[in-house]
């Protein structure tokens, strides 16, 4: 552990220095207290008194390897002897090496990656070139989605952030597959894909299909509730832009690298998106680092016309570096395969069981280290703990006691995410579980 831990004298300087230096992002700065973090191994992380908490969050949900794995410290420290920073337009062996890993993991028909810092400029950059692409102008996406803070990215968004960024141009939102709060009254998971399909064909239609650049999805919406698509949603997406010829793509910025049990989410299905925006795990956030893995159909589009965007510290050395090596470790270690086992085995039947324990859980679903749990002020309405786009007194007692108790879930309006990371071991993933289960009978749930 840190040699700073047990230290509140340094807890109270960093609280203090942050609230008097530090603008947090979606935040009343007045409104806020900030945990001030001293350091992590694996997956705990700890602050200046040496209280240890069990990260279920991974942070934003990018820590898919666990905190400062040695291989991957190692490779920064390496990458730093050798080349920290170059601009873009020249060649260098890091970024070329994190290509060819990127492009490794997916089908053949990737031919480029173009790489941004984070997964709001690869949304950016994937929806440009589409509508280069296709000569077209809007984009369709859900309204349970989130897809970054930048300018498309924000007005893709479906949930309340967008509302107050609503400067975008073109962008429409439809209705993704949800049973447990279905817009199609459908009672089964088929009638949930079929009425979803169904419902986008005539908004396709209504839109114009002449009109329409892109279907952008998560693969499995993230902070929306880890909305896992049933089976078939995703082969119907991919029929739908080949009939309308219009390009899919993938935001895999949660999703991706490891989260579902398998390299990224759409590989759930038997089809493949036209472009896949990565970020968050590729690095598992060590150095910020995002992209676009670009189908050679689209790549070719600017063999001999400019593609007008580009960013400053694209494929910096020292996030390519971070990249090789966590897609390395995870492949040595196995982890996407843990990912997958941990949730078929330990995660899966354990909120099972803490639904029937609990009242208050009213629907879990998720995949690999993938989980969202509804929490329910009444299972037979259905009705939120939370509010659509607020908190509650209740559920922010559930965090705080969560908090008490050592676990850090990711929380979002009524619902608690459970998402470790994909190394996590089962004993850990046995006690996130029992920590959430002694958190919600604290609060008497």
């Amino acid at each position: 552990m840190s040699t700073q831990e047990n230290n509140p004298e340094k807890a109270a300087k960093v609280f203090a220095d942050d609230r008097a230096n530090v603008f947090h992002s979606w935040s009343a700065q007045a409104q806020i207290t900030p945990m001030a973090i001293a350091g992590g191994s694996g997956s705990y992380f700890w602050d200046f008194t040496g209280k240890k908490y069990l990260d279920f969050s991974c942070q934003l949900v990018f820590t898919n390897i666990g905190h400062q794995h040695p291989k991957v410290i190692s490779a920064i420290k390496h990458q730093a002897d050798i080349l920290t920073t170059i601009a873009p337009q020249h060649a260098n062996e890091a970024r070329n090496e994190a290509a060819k890993s990127i492009l490794g993991l997916v089908e053949e028909k990737f031919k480029k990656i173009f790489f941004t810092n984070a997964g709001a400029d690869g949304v950016e950059n994937a929806i440009r070139m589409a509508r280069l692409h296709t000569n077209k102008h809007k984009v369709l996406s859900t309204y349970r989605s989130y897809h970054g803070n930048t300018g498309a990215a924000i007005n893709a968004t479906g949930d309340p952030r967008r509302f107050p960024n609503e400067f975008g141009y073109g962008h429409v939102h439809f209705w993704g597959p949800y049973l447990y709060r279905s817009a199609f009254w459908a009672t089964s998971q088929e009638q949930e894909c079929q009425r979803a399909l169904e419902h986008l064909e005539q908004t396709i239609i209504f839109e114009g299909p002449k009109t329409i650049a892109a279907i952008l999805i998560e693969s499995v919406p993230g902070t929306a509730g880890v909305l896992v698509p049933p089976k078939g949603y995703l082969d119907g997406i991919r029929a739908l832009c080949d009939k309308y010829e219009i390009m899919w793509i993938a935001d895999e910025v949660m999703s991706g690298f490891g989260r579902t049990g398998k390299w990224f989410g759409y590989q759930h299905s038997s089809s493949v998106p036209d472009l896949i925006v990565f970020a968050k795990g590729v690095t598992s956030g060590y150095v910020p680092l995002g992209g676009v893995v670009i189908s050679d159909q689209i790549s070719k589009s600017f063999d001999e016309r400019v593609f007008p965007g580009g960013l400053t510290y694209s494929g910096h050395p020292l996030a390519c570096a971070a990249a090789v090596a966590t897609i390395e470790v995870m492949k040595s270690e196995k982890m996407v395969e843990n990912a997958a086992a941990i949730g078929e085995k330990i995660l899966g039947p354990g909120l099972a069981a803490l639904a029937k324990k609990h009242p208050v859980i009213g629907d879990i679903r998720g995949v690999g280290v993938f989980w969202g749990v509804d929490m329910v002020v009444d299972r037979s309405t259905k009705e939120p703990l939370a509010p659509y786009g607020a908190s509650s007194t209740k559920m922010n007692e559930i965090v705080a006691a969560c908090k008490k108790n050592g676990l850090m879930p990711f929380n979002n309006f009524n619902r608690i995410h459970m998402v470790p990371p994909c190394n996590i071991s089962e004993a850990d993933a046995k006690s996130g579980l029992d920590l959430l289960s002694k958190s919600l009978s604290d609060v008497n749930l």
